[in-house]
């Protein structure tokens, strides 16, 4: 049978202007998202936000008698989840992202730390201190209410930390890290890093060794989890698939390298160092380690980012398997003249022709 080559071709390129529409989408994602971080520019500690290339910086909090720090982008980019020692105590707060409407969430006499917001934007995963050892708890992302333990770490004082939590993508995982396989009390080692179920249950270790896996950070695509660990015997960024394998370093750098955060799209992740002597915001390619580059530059300490997701329903990102896809289907057609019989499009269905 032969192909009517006009159709086909119509057909393959209407798939790729799809592709060409998602890839597009992605890159102005990218252009669009944000990047807030905690500063000491002002000789305190403060949440500032900043474009993803390093420019338009904005102080979000400005509060000179307390810190401010450890910061959360909800999923639609309008509000900052922060901490702040400014009522004694370290308690967690939520911001719009010009720096108006600062709302209290926690009301606690232990300190509660590390906010992460869930994808659908109503919950707001969090560490407290709040019934005597350090724990992962979730509460309503709007008003703070129905603060919801879900790890009960009843280790001796040195092993009972559970910290630090970090969703997956679709909602229904949490990653975190954890002291309960110490054995006695360095000042670092043998924590590591754990997933478990959006309601505490299934608890899994994925890391195992005896260095300090910390802050783990899942990436947009659901696919890796970024964390930091100490185990050449300094703090470096690593990757690993979601269940603990194909473990790589990305930095391998003698300076400290810290806190991993993801692009929108998954390509890029940004991290905390100290290489040029303060710490400073870099970023690098996710696939690899390479071009790393700093975002700041400044004699005082930024530190601790979080990447905005910098999406709406309207551009979604195209992911690293799709961007394989859109390789194939470009050589697919600068191939098409030495074609000779049909084949099933790559892509399913909607790109065949009948």
């Amino acid at each position: 049978m032969l192909l009517n080559k006009p159709l086909v071709l119509r057909g393959l390129m209407t798939c790729l202007a799809g592709f060409l529409a998602l890839a597009v989408g992605s890159t102005e994602a990218r252009a669009a998202s944000k990047i807030c971080f905690t500063s000491q520019e002002t000789g305190d500690s403060e949440i500032f936000i900043m474009d993803s290339d390093g420019s338009n910086v904005l102080n979000l909090t400005a509060n000179p008698s307390s810190d401010e720090f450890y910061c959360s982008w909800s999923p639609n980019g309008t509000q900052v989840a922060f901490v702040s020692d400014q009522d004694g105590d370290a308690e967690i707060y939520r911001v719009d992202a010009d720096g108006s409407n600062e709302t209290r969430l926690t009301y606690s006499t232990g300190n509660d730390l590390s906010p992460a917001w869930s994808p659908d934007g109503t919950l707001i995963a969090f560490s407290s201190w709040r019934d005597g050892n350090m724990e992962i708890y979730v509460m309503n992302a709007s008003d703070g209410s129905n603060p919801t333990r879900l790890t009960f770490n009843d280790s001796p004082p040195y092993a009972s930390i559970d910290y630090g939590p970090s969703w997956s993508p679709d909602g229904t995982q949490i990653a975190f890290q954890s002291y309960r396989n110490r054995t006695c009390c360095p000042v670092n080692g043998n924590i590591e890093i754990y997933k478990m179920d959006a309601d505490g249950s299934n608890q899994t270790r994925l890391t195992n060794n005896t260095a300090a896996d910390v802050v783990p950070a899942w990436s947009p695509d659901g696919t890796l989890i970024a964390y930091t660990s100490d185990i050449t015997g300094d703090s470096e960024i690593w990757v690993m698939d979601t269940d603990g394998l194909n473990q790589m370093n990305l930095t391998n750098n003698p300076a400290q390298d810290s806190m991993a955060t993801w692009s929108p799209d998954a390509s890029e992740i940004a991290f905390g160092s100290d290489r040029a002597g303060s710490e400073d915001i870099f970023v690098m390619d996710a696939a690899n380690g390479g071009n790393q580059t700093a975002l700041t530059s400044n004699a005082f300490d930024d530190e601790t980012p979080d990447w905005s997701s910098g999406l709406s329903p309207a551009v979604p990102a195209i992911s690293a398997r799709g961007q394989v896809v859109l390789v194939l289907l470009l050589g697919g057609i600068a191939a098409f003249g030495v074609m000779r019989s049909p084949r099933k499009s790559p892509l399913g269905p909607a790109c065949q022709n009948d």
